[in-house]
């Protein structure tokens, strides 16, 4: 027998420590569970593979840049999402050198592996183990594409699964160019943009095509991490990441080291803000209207999002530019709580040519707002009248008036003509002898809130209909602007008069294309619709030619062509029974351009008044602001004329109506204070300079020279209120939120 002695309970006579025995069943368990969990990994693989969906190439959509144009071409705004700015380019609009830059430095076996690659996999885990932190990402580009396009960064199991499978179905179904192409149109390369389009903007202000090789390597290198590897973060590391992409494209054979050797690090721009998603400015305004109308066209939040889409509109920037340029000169020095808005529009399109509903981009849209009219309103009256063949010519008295119901209705500042006719009582606006006007109409105010929807006033606004009281019944005030309506209303309604009665839906959009060139909507020329008859329209066009130039001297000229016929009707709202005036308005228009002008305090609530303290009225400073704008928005146009007019109840165009002795002067009506006059100043406010140079001031607004347009000053029965007066509105709240943006309906 052997000397030595095997321990008992070892079958070969020796004995395991407790350590030993531990390991050896760790070991063994592990042996058992690595293929199960190799196996249940595979089986979850097969499974999400199977039924997992994977879009055809285009048709994942991705946020891009929606930019709004004028109708030159000149950007008015654009629609940024929350990520940054995209615009989307096709594959062979990318240089070879960019694509072989990201693949150098991305996935070198992008053109061979099936989406997943073993190799990049290894990789990976080998620099994390080493430290090596330029060994590169374990990820291929096919799977940080579907990461970013389709299921997002959440860390998970599920999610990891998820992505393997839809790139390696993802790189059977598409092809290798058009995985390249959306990865890079998806990828963030910093500055606020996304995909290389923006970020060869953002990095050197040029098209993506016209990349030369250390741009591509550079754009290449901020990939991993924008905000490290941009040049303006850290110039050093910047340098030494690109140095690394060119030195993979050496290894890759796309570079050869002699050109290698040749590369320049490339110059980059100052980094910009990154865009915001509104307009700060009157432009913001008209962002807004141009979305609400792109709903209205069937052309979806998506699409605005997603589509890259180019919206082209009918603004015109010289109109815009005039009615932005009138609005500032003519507000210098007021006081700081008035506010203006104004709109023109194309009589023979209905075009949008110029909005401008207030400095705020963001605030409130006082172009879009509903606003007590006055007497701009009497035109619509005026229309009524001629279509029941009562002509201009037929006569008034002008005194005033006892509705029956304990209100009187009298003309401003006690002005009076006597008996005169509709003619002269249009340019006076007379409320008296309107209100019996309205009296002799079949229907009486129904007819006028017929007419007014006709032309062009909406018949909702906000919701409820317009032109009516709560219980829905127009009241006798609707004949001197009782109701609200809309600075862009009124610029569409009078543009229906322009255009001899034929009413055109007003718009912004002219057309909108993708980023592809795909046309979603080109709106086609409109024939409009005839809403009176030729000679109606033109007869009430005869009536206001003369206001202009009666409302202190704002009749249109041309410094080139000389005068500008126009049509045009001042208008003012009452402030209660305060004796003050609220709102002022100037409306008008030639045969190319309707405009109107609309001036009033921010909260709607305070007497308006000038800067000298004086009331504000429809020939002060909306008629100036008027005058400014289409000037300039018409300077160099053809002098077009109005047509004559056809005779309606036996009248054509302008009666003769001799001055009548109980006309009340200009020095009579106008007893509020005036501006101080300047040495060569006449009594249309204009300052001469020259023999027939003449430089427009005006009063401010004083009143003075006639043609203003007054609501009516009423007597009330005590614990009356016929509600026929132009005071039951409820003003805005200071605040100033955004207004209704729906572009008017017929």
């Amino acid at each position: 027998m052997s000397s030595e002695k095997k321990q008992a309970g070892s079958p070969n006579g020796t004995r395991r420590s407790g350590g030993a025995r531990i390991l050896a069943w760790v070991l063994g368990l592990g042996a058992a569970v690595v293929p199960v969990v190799a196996i249940v990994g595979v089986l979850a693989f097969l499974v999400t593979y199977l039924v997992v969906d994977v879009p055809g190439p285009g048709d994942i959509k991705q946020n891009q840049v929606a930019t709004i144009l004028d109708s030159k071409g000149g950007v008015i705004a654009r629609v940024v999402p929350p990520e940054g700015n995209r615009t989307d380019v096709k594959y062979d609009q990318i240089p070879a050198s960019l694509v072989d830059a990201v693949k150098a430095t991305e996935d070198r076996d992008f053109d061979s592996n099936s989406g997943f690659s073993i190799r990049g996999f290894s990789r990976a885990a080998l620099g994390k183990i080493t430290g090596n932190a330029g060994a590169g990402g374990g990820s291929t580009i096919t799977q940080q594409y579907v990461k970013n396009a389709l299921v997002g960064d959440e860390i998970s199991y599920k999610r990891k699964f998820k992505e393997l499978a839809i790139s390696t179905k993802m790189s059977r179904k598409w092809s290798k160019e058009d995985i390249m192409t959306a990865y890079l149109n998806t990828i963030y390369f910093g500055r606020g943009a996304y995909g290389v389009a923006a970020a060869s903007k953002a990095y050197f202000n040029k098209d993506v095509s016209k990349l030369d090789v250390a741009q591509s390597a550079l754009l290449a290198a901020v990939i991993r991490s924008p905000s490290v590897y941009d040049p303006a973060v850290d110039q050093e590391l910047a340098e030494a990441r690109w140095n690394f992409v060119l030195d993979g494209m050496v290894i890759t054979d796309t570079l050869t080291q002699a050109d290698r050797d040749e590369q320049k690090f490339p110059k980059v721009i100052v980094p910009k803000p990154v865009a915001d998603d509104s307009a700060s400015g009157p432009e913001g305004l008209i962002k807004r209207q141009v979305l609400a109308e792109l709903e209205s066209l069937d052309i979806t939040e998506q699409d605005v999002r997603t589509e890259g889409l180019k919206i082209t509109t009918a603004i015109d920037p010289t109109v815009q530019n005039a009615l932005e340029d009138a609005a500032k000169e003519k507000l210098t020095g007021e006081p700081k709580d008035l506010r203006t808005a104004s709109v023109s529009v194309d009589p023979q399109t209905g075009g949008i040519r110029g909005y401008f509903g207030g400095w705020d981009g963001v605030g409130w849209d006082y172009a879009s707002t509903g606003l007590q009219t006055g007497s701009v309103f009497k035109v619509f009256a005026l229309i009524a009248a001629l279509e029941q063949d009562i002509p201009l010519s037929q006569r008034y008295s002008s005194a005033p008036y006892s509705t029956g119901t304990g209100l009187t209705v009298e003309n401003s500042d006690g002005e009076s003509c006597g008996t005169c006719n509709l003619a002269t009582a249009t340019k006076m606006s007379l409320n008296t002898v309107f209100y019996r006007l309205m009296m002799d109409l079949n229907n009486g105010a129904d007819d006028i809130v017929d007419v007014a929807h006709r032309a062009g006033i909406s018949k909702t606004l906000n919701g409820k209909p317009t032109l009516v009281n709560a219980n829905g019944r127009a009241e006798g005030g609707v004949v001197l602007g009782q109701y609200d309506s809309t600075v862009l209303d009124m610029a569409s309604s009078y543009a229906t008069l322009a255009a001899s009665g034929i009413y055109r839906a007003p718009f912004f959009v002219q057309k909108v294309e993708t980023s592809t060139g795909t046309v979603l909507f080109d709106r086609k020329p409109d024939p409009g619709k005839r809403v009176f008859p030729a000679k109606v329209a033109d007869n009430v066009t005869a009536a206001m030619e003369p206001i202009a130039a009666y409302s202190n001297g704002n009749a249109l000229y041309d410094s080139s062509l000389g005068s500008r016929p126009s049509a045009a009707k001042t208008g003012t709202a009452q402030l209660g029974n305060t004796g003050y005036n609220r709102y002022s308005w100037m409306v008008g228009y030639t045969p190319q351009l309707s405009t109107a002008v609309w001036v009033g305090t921010a909260s709607g609530d305070k007497p308006l008044r000038n800067y000298s303290g004086a009331s504000i009225y429809g020939s002060g400073l909306p008629a100036q602001i008027w005058k400014a704008a289409m000037d300039q928005a018409l300077a160099g146009e053809p002098i077009e004329s109005f047509p004559e007019p056809e005779a309606v109840g036996g009248q054509a165009g302008l009666p003769y109506e001799p001055p009548p002795v109980t006309y009340t002067t200009p020095s009579e009506r106008s007893t509020r204070p005036t501006r101080p006059r300047l040495p060569g100043q006449g009594e249309d406010g204009n300052v001469t300079v020259a023999p027939g140079w003449t430089i427009p001031w005006g009063n401010g607004g004083t009143g003075g020279n006639g043609g203003d347009d007054e609501p009516p000053t009423t007597t009330r029965s005590p614990g009356r209120n016929p509600g026929n007066t132009t005071t039951e509105v409820t003003p805005p709240p200071t605040s100033e939120p955004p207004a209704n943006s729906q572009v008017p309906a017929a």
